[in-house]
């Protein structure tokens, strides 16, 4: 709709061109930046400039908004909450909102309301793991945009680190897409409640209604507190995912994660809402479903395989009985599909975010290496402190000791010989995603612990030093965050010969220690305006460093490399990267990085690789043939990016030419890691691809370990190699290991 009389004609200045809507608590308008790209303002009204509790929640909106600015959500392109009329734009996203359509069109059914479930569960996936929650889901915070659909307006939303704010006796929300906790103790709030709103909305989607409709938000605040939902207009299949969704207590629900593996087995139309519609158009066979059912656990270096029998095929009832008691153990959490990138452990053997750990752990099987002494193959699983919240590890050799963390264990020692336990370090909070373990030196393992959102104050995250030998901890130390948003990797520390580097906790210096004793060494400010993260180059350290506006931004478009002085932390002069750039490793004494092709706001891929001479600080780029979607990875000097369904390209870093495709049939894997005469991918589900180095040759496959989600983008490789044991790490905390002269047989 055009602008009406007295609505300003810019704001921020943006020059206004329409109006989008208003509700109760601002103006919604279109505008453009000065490159033309449309933007949507929202404008704050003028009596609630003046009410600072609503200032403080304005400001935590726009906070949680960059916070989750990504594929699923609205970028936030610029804000100004301490105006005199406060205001935020991001991206302009086309569409109708969920809202919308129903009311024009009626309900949506078949793939259409299939592809809703999962682009909304993939939206809460990525929005919970970075820490917040919305809220207020409804219909009319969903837009159906070309692309899938995109939730807005983090209004009500908080970090789940942060102090919920009281908002004097006022009940925020959407009555019909509440849930339970929300109406009764809302600052107990979690990610489930997201999870009951969902399942709320899914239902509205299917239906035209919510599950809990009267006449007065009064008497559907009482529903939803005390009563069973309606479900009997929703598809069968859908039911059955929407019912657990919609328990009473958050505990009995899913996570966004182990949803979206629900609702990936959705079938393809979804059929009817009559019981016999179930077995139909399943995406995947009915194993899954079985699965839920009857958990299996694999015996030790055994391929988990599912049993068949009867009542695969079984009722809405049974089965939505069966989701709600499962889907706790036997389902992992899923893994974010990353913009660019993941993994924490260090730089070494020329692959960034490998396997090694500090100046001689590369983790490479050389020729004719021998096995561990007395090693069998073995199956096993290092449980966390959030038990309920399945991840993965990452494992790092180092002489005769396997070091893992990730997946709330900041560390555990594992015998190679044989999988069995020395010591587990837990860590009570949350698992961020992608950061799993830091390094090993001989005699020090560092890892990540994330505070227990119940815990009186104390820092979100931490890097944590661990005696090698008795699994005492040593001393922790606050950790920065913003790797990501810096170099596309969740790389907060790195371990460099004897010393750890961390990023302070406000994300303003670096601070080098010494591993085993905390020492400080020396400390250095970040150059003035960036945030920065550490990249180890073998012996050496770099430091990688973007503008407080860019990384606020999400919008990284623009590197300054720094050399590091290993002794005084004393910066080299800066060495500008053109374009979004991943650090991947070194060839031929140069650091490789990939340059990201941007699709707007979104990563899309990569188009360009980047070579870095610290010496010369001279940089010189190659374009690739064209832009590759996929999991980066690089071994033995070659860059490769191995695809979700399974393709892998590998690429000479010096020019960007294909040396070798090869389709391996293992979606979503991770690697490469380099052995003897192979290169190891491995997927979530354990599968391990073994090919050759030179032309991409099938080796041999091994079958899956672990309930995994295959698919995804950007983990860092799941493979370690100790002499000749081949040690992989797998979904829902599961490690196993086998003889890479003897792997599993396939099938």
């Amino acid at each position: 709709m055009s602008l009406r009389g007295g609505d300003p004609a810019e704001i921020g200045g943006y020059p206004l061109e329409a109006r989008l809507g208003s509700g109760g608590m601002g103006t919604v308008f279109l505008a453009r930046t000065s490159s033309g790209r449309p933007i949507a303002i929202k404008l704050i009204h003028q009596q609630f400039a003046g009410d600072d509790e609503f200032r403080i929640r304005f400001r935590q909106e726009v906070a949680a908004a960059r916070r989750v600015s990504g594929a699923f959500t609205a970028a936030v392109v610029d804000a100004a909450p301490e105006a005199e009329q406060p205001w935020m734009a991001t991206t302009y996203i086309e569409g109708r909102t969920l809202a919308q359509r129903i009311a024009e069109d009626g309900p949506l059914n078949g793939a259409e309301l299939r592809r809703l479930a999962i682009g909304l569960a993939e939206a809460l996936r990525d929005i919970h793991r970075v820490g917040v929650v919305h809220r207020d889901l409804k219909p009319s915070n969903v837009v159906l945009s070309p692309e899938g659909p995109r939730v807005i307006d983090f209004g009500i939303s908080r970090a789940a680190d942060q102090q919920t704010l009281t908002m004097t006796g006022r009940v925020i929300g959407t009555p019909p897409f509440m849930s339970p906790e929300q109406l009764q103790a809302p600052r107990g709030v979690g990610p489930r409640s997201d999870v009951f709103s969902l399942g709320t909305l899914l239902v509205y989607a299917a239906t035209g209604h919510g599950p809990f409709d009267a006449d007065s938000p009064y008497l559907t605040a009482y529903q939803v507190v005390h009563e069973e939902p309606s479900l009997d207009a929703v598809p069968v299949a859908l039911r059955a995912v929407v019912e657990p969704c919609l328990d009473k207590e958050p505990e009995g629900r899913p996570s966004a994660d182990e949803l979206l593996v629900l609702l990936r087995d959705l079938p393809a139309d979804l059929g009817g809402t009559e019981a016999n519609g179930v077995g139909t158009g399943r995406t995947r066979d009915m194993i899954t479903q079985h699965h839920l059912a009857t958990p299996v656990t694999p015996a030790p270096s055994a391929p988990a395989t599912a049993p068949a029998g009867p009542g695969t095929g079984s009722t809405d009832t049974s089965i939505g009985r069966r989701l709600r008691r499962r889907w706790r153990p036997v389902l992992a959490a899923a893994v974010a599909v990353a913009a660019i990138g993941g993994g924490a452990a260090a730089l070494q053997a020329g692959v960034f975010g490998g396997n090694g750990g500090g100046d001689g752990g590369s983790g490479v099987a050389t020729p004719g290496a021998a096995l561990p002494d007395g090693f069998r193959p073995w199956h096993e699983t290092v449980p966390g402190g959030q038990e309920d919240i399945p991840d993965e590890l990452r494992c790092v050799a180092r002489g005769d000791a396997l070091f893992c963390g990730g997946g709330g264990v900041v560390a555990a020692r594992i015998k190679p010989s044989d999988g069995s336990r020395v010591w587990t370090v837990k860590s009570p909070g949350v698992p961020v995603q992608g950061m799993h373990l830091v390094g090993a030196t001989d005699d020090t393992v560092l890892g990540y612990r994330f505070a227990d959102q119940d815990a009186p104050q104390g820092p979100p995250s931490e890097v944590v030093a661990i005696d090698a030998s008795s699994g005492r901890e040593l001393w922790s130390v606050a950790s920065g965050a913003q790797s990501r948003a810096v170099t596309g990797r969740t790389q907060d520390a790195a371990v460099v010969g004897s010393v750890v580097v961390t990023v302070d906790g406000s994300n303003s210096r670096f601070e080098a220690r010494d591993a085993h004793s905390g020492t400080v060494a020396w400390e250095t400010p970040f150059p003035a305006g960036t945030q920065c993260a550490p990249v180890p180059m073998g012996a050496r350290l770099l430091a990688m460093c973007a503008t407080n506006a860019e990384v606020d931004g999400s919008e990284v478009r623009h590197s300054t490399l720094y050399t590091v002085d290993r002794a005084s932390g004393t910066l080299g002069r800066p060495i500008a990267v053109d374009g979004p750039a991943v650090p991947m490793g070194v060839a031929d004494g140069r650091l490789v990085l990939l340059q990201g092709h941007m699709d707007g706001l979104s990563s899309a891929g990569y188009d360009g690789v980047a070579r870095v001479d610290p010496a010369s600080r001279k940089v010189t780029y190659s374009r690739l043939a064209e832009v590759y979607t996929g999991t980066p990875g690089m071994a033995d000097g070659t860059l490769f990016v191995s695809g979700q369904t399974g393709l892998v390209r590998a690429l000479d870093p010096a020019t960007g030419r294909t040396r070798w495709t090869r389709q391996m049939g293992v979606e979503g894997a991770s690697g490469p890691v380099a052995g003897t005469g192979a290169l190891y991918f491995s997927s979530a589900t354990g599968r391990v691809v073994a090919l050759s180095p030179r032309d991409g040759t099938l080796l041999w496959t091994t079958d899956p370990q672990a309930d995994g989600l295959t698919g995804e983008q950007g983990a860092s490789p799941r493979v370690t190699v100790a002499g000749g044991a081949v040690i992989v790490a797998a979904a829902k905390n599961t490690v196993f290991a086998f003889d890479a002269q003897n792997p599993p047989k396939s099938g």
